[in-house]
């Protein structure tokens, strides 16, 4: 079972209806049994880094979630989800992010010619060999909403990038956490062969 965290960050429909096209059966929840008891989560979510982590606070999920991922359950951060999962973010100054990895979410430059936020399609540069994106061709196009990217710590952990303006940090695996700026939910059949590689592991 899969369960996608419900903390009202929105996106939480369209990435159940996604699983279900799969033949999966998600929950939507913030029960902390039923999440630590899932044999997967997801952590989707679109809107502001601190309202955000406020919200996962008030629900109590901040320990749920760094509890899930000290388990080893295979976790899937989308969009906001990605932010979360990391340390800092410049939206949100002296906010804590989750921390479940090492890195910091930065503004996307202003770019001539380029609007921010970014929203639409863009290509991705793969890293052979990770696990989010096998069967999945380099250059495939993915759908992004974004005004703010991830730059990690650790380069090693980067499974995709994009260019938008700056080097985006779009997709990351480490272990057992994975996560996606993008969204694989809106990305037609590439964006859900992702999420059936995820749902697979």
């Amino acid at each position: 079972m899969t369960a996608i965290i419900d903390y009202d960050a929105g996106n939480l429909r369209s990435v159940e209806k996604a699983l279900i096209s799969l033949g999966e059966t998600p929950v939507i929840t913030r029960d902390p049994q039923v999440i630590c008891g899932a044999d997967r989560v997801i952590l989707p979510g679109v809107g502001a880094f601190g309202e955000a982590m406020n919200r996962l606070s008030e629900y109590g999920l901040v320990e749920v979630i760094r509890h899930v991922a000290g388990k080893g359950i295979p976790f899937l951060g989308i969009c906001l989800g990605l932010q979360l999962m990391f340390e800092s973010s410049e939206e949100s100054p002296g906010v804590e992010g989750l921390g479940l990895l090492k890195g910091k979410i930065l503004r996307i430059p202003d770019t001539a010619g380029l609007k921010i936020p970014h929203m639409g399609w863009n290509s991705l540069a793969i890293r052979p060999g990770a696990r989010l994106f096998e069967g999945i061709e380099e250059g495939a196009y993915v759908y992004f909403v974004h005004s703010y990217y991830l730059k990690a710590q650790d380069e090693a952990v980067v499974a995709a990038a994009a260019e938008y303006g700056v080097s985006i940090h779009a997709s990351v695996e480490s272990g057992h956490l994975f996560a996606c700026q993008f969204h694989p939910e809106k990305s037609g059949s590439m964006g859900l062969r992702i999420l059936k590689n995820f749902v697979g592991l």
